[in-house]
């Protein structure tokens, strides 16, 4: 787990795209409402400031992680997962024309592998039993954003990785994959 202010990047550098790969998910963090902005200074900033302690031992996070891992995928979902993560590659047939417009470079194999580990992740934390290709599409923009980067054409034209990640989703309906 890391921060980054991307605002202010004393102390902080960007990291080279082979380390950004290792981490799972990259999640987008907005300023806090007002209300939330109050319930910050005043937890923050008066006497009798909690100390720190364990939520949870490195046994019981042991064993959440195997248990996510033991979360059934049938095949369908595991192949939308390939189409997904592939669709990002400019190169890959099934790439679609505003990937190949404006992508430089797509996801690698660990992209598939956090889609599955997130959408299995995401299963049980909604009661369902087993991985589902809405649990893959829940957890995309956060296992992708940091994985694809954009063109100069790309960049020209306004775009983030948000916002084609939000296209691939448009484009990649689950019923395409079975065509």
């Amino acid at each position: 787990m890391a921060t980054q202010n991307p605002l202010e990047q004393e102390g902080t550098y960007p990291l080279p795209e082979a380390q950004l790969d290792r981490f799972m998910f990259n999640t987008f963090v907005d300023y806090p409402t007002d209300e939330e902005l109050a319930e910050i200074v005043t937890k923050t900033t008066g006497a009798g400031l909690n100390d720190a302690s364990a939520v949870m031992h490195r046994e019981e996070i042991f064993k959440i992680q195997e248990t996510v891992r033991r979360v059934p995928i049938a095949k369908p979902v595991v192949d939308y997962i390939v189409h997904f993560s592939s669709a990002t590659r400019p190169e890959h047939p099934k790439a679609p024309d505003f990937i190949q417009d404006y992508i430089s470079w797509g996801c690698g194999p660990r992209a598939a592998q956090y889609l599955s580990l997130g959408a299995k992740a995401h299963a049980i934390l909604h009661g369902e039993p087993h991985a589902s290709i809405e649990g893959v599409r829940a957890v995309a923009k956060s296992v992708l954003r940091h994985r694809i980067a954009l063109n100069f054409n790309g960049q020209a034209e306004g775009l983030d990785t948000m916002k084609i990640v939000d296209k691939l989703l448009e484009a990649i309906q689950p019923k395409a994959v079975a065509a």
